[in-house]
C-alpha cells in the first residue's frame, strides 16, 4: 500500500471508532490550529537599501516572514510570487501587463500592496478584472512632501541658483537683477488641498504668505487656513507661488499648460511635487524661457522613469527636457525626491505591509484603490 492508501484506511478506521460527526468536528479543529500554525509570507519587490531596515523591522514586530527582492514586479519577476500570501513593490516602471495578473490570480496573490501614494503605474481595472486589488499608502507622511514644495519656492524666490552661477564666475556684487521677495508679500495658491496640499498651506502661512486654494472636494480643516477660489482660472490670476498637490487622473492630465499659464502673473513660480504630468513640460519651459514664468520647482517629470533612482550618464540625457531644466538658472530640479524622509519611508514600508496582514487576516481591504 503507498502511503495515500495508508492514510485513508486510518480515516476510515478512526471514523469507525469515533463515529462521523465527531470525526468531523476533530477534523475542522484540527485544520485551524494547522491554519493558525501557518506563517504568513510577504515578498517584496524593488526593495531598497534605505528600506531594509524597516521591512527587518516590521517583519521582526509582526512575527511574519517579508523576503526582499531587489528586481521590479515584471511578466520575468512575476513567477517569484508564487507561495507568498500578497506582494508589494514600489516602482515607476507601469505595471500594466495582462500576464502579471493572470499569473498572480493563478498563485492565489490578490494583492499588489504599492509603497507609494499614487498609483497610476497600475492598469488598476485590469487588475481588478483578474481579482487583484491595488492598495496604497495615501499618507506617509505629508510633511515630507510639502516641506520640498516650500524649499523649491523659497530657493527660487531667494534666487538662490542665480546668486551661485554669479559666485562661481567670481560675482559677489549685489546685483539689482538678485534682489528678491519675501514670502511675506506674495500669494501662494495651493491646487489641491488635501492632506499634503493643506500642510504646505500651513506652512507656507506660518511664512507669512495669504495662502489661497482651489480643489474639486473642499476640505473644511483647509478653510481654517487658506481662502478657496471658484476656479483654477481664479487662483492661477491671483497667485505668486502656485504650487501643486494632487493625484494623477484623465482630467488633471497636463492640467497646466500654456493655454491657462497665459493667465499666471508674469513673475510667478510654479512648483510641481504632485505627478509629473500634471503640467506639459515643454509648455513650461516655453514659458521660462519667455520670461512668463519666473521660476519652476520641479521635483517630478512625466518621463522620470529613465532616471529616477538611477546613475546615469550625459549620453542619456542629452537633448531631453531633463538636461534643459537642468541647465536653467529659474529652475530648481530633484529626481522625485519629496517622499524621501526617514519618516515618510518607514511609514511607506509599515503600511503597505500592513495593508497586506489586515486583508489576509480580516478578508477586508485597506486603503484600495481599484475595487
Amino acid at each position: 500500500m503507498d502511503l495515500i492508501q495508508i492514510g485513508i484506511a486510518a480515516i476510515m478506521e478512526i471514523m469507525a471508532d469515533v463515529g462521523l460527526e465527531k470525526f468531523v468536528v476533530n477534523l475542522l479543529i484540527v485544520l485551524v490550529f494547522l491554519k493558525r500554525g501557518i506563517k504568513m509570507r510577504i515578498l517584496a519587490y524593488h526593495v531598497q537599501p534605505y528600506e531594509e531596515k524597516a521591512f527587518v523591522n516590521w517583519a521582526k514586530n509582526n512575527g511574519i516572514e517579508v523576503v526582499l527582492e531587489k528586481g521590479l514586479l515584471s511578466v520575468d519577476s512575476v513567477d517569484k510570487a508564487k507561495g507568498f500570501d500578497g506582494v508589494t513593490t514600489q516602482q515607476v516602471i507601469p505595471v500594466k501587463d495582462e500576464e502579471i495578473f493572470k499569473k498572480l490570480k493563478e498563485y492565489g496573490v490578490s494583492q499588489i500592496s504599492s509603497r507609494t501614494a499614487g498609483v497610476d503605474m497600475f492598469d488598476g481595472l485590469l487588475a481588478k478584472n483578474y481579482g487583484v486589488a491595488i492598495t496604497n499608502v495615501p499618507r506617509y507622511s505629508p510633511n515630507a512632501i510639502a516641506e520640498l514644495a516650500v524649499s523649491h519656492a523659497m530657493q527660487l524666490l531667494r534666487n538662490v541658483k542665480h546668486i551661485n552661477s554669479a559666485m562661481r564666475n567670481g560675482d559677489f556684487t549685489w546685483n539689482k537683477d538678485l534682489i528678491s521677495r519675501e514670502i511675506r508679500n506674495c500669494t501662494v495658491g495651493i491646487v489641491g488641498t488635501g492632506k499634503i496640499g493643506l500642510t504646505a498651506a500651513k506652512l507656507f502661512k506660518g511664512l507669512g504668505a495669504k495662502v489661497i486654494g482651489y480643489d474639486k472636494f473642499i476640505n473644511e480643516e483647509a478653510k481654517e487656513v487658506l481662502e478657496y477660489k471658484d476656479t483654477l482660472d481664479d487662483l492661477l490670476k491671483e497667485s505668486d507661488v502656485v504650487s501643486l498637490h494632487l493625484p494623477l487622473f484623465d482630467d488633471t492630465y497636463h492640467l497646466i499648460n500654456k493655454e491657462n499659464i497665459k493667465l499666471m502673473k508674469d513673475d510667478a513660480i510654479l512648483v510641481n511635487t504632485g505627478r509629473g504630468a500634471l503640467v506639459n513640460i515643454d509648455d513650461v519651459i516655453e514659458a521660462l524661457e519667455s520670461g512668463k514664468l519666473f521660476g519652476a520647482g520641479i521635483d517630478v517629470l512625466e518621463c522620470e522613469t529613465m532616471y529616477v533612482n538611477q546613475k546615469v550618464d550625459d549620453e542619456k540625457i542629452k537633448g531631453t527636457v531633463v538636461e534643459k531644466l537642468m541647465s536653467m538658472d529659474n529652475v530648481v530640479l530633484t529626481g522625485h525626491f519629496a517622499f524621501f524622509t526617514e519618516t515618510a519611508v518607514d511609514n511607506l514600508v509599515s503600511t503597505s505591509l500592513d495593508n497586506i496582514k489586515n486583508s489576509v487576516e480580516t478578508g477586508k481591504l485597506q486603503n484600495c484603490t481599484n475595487m
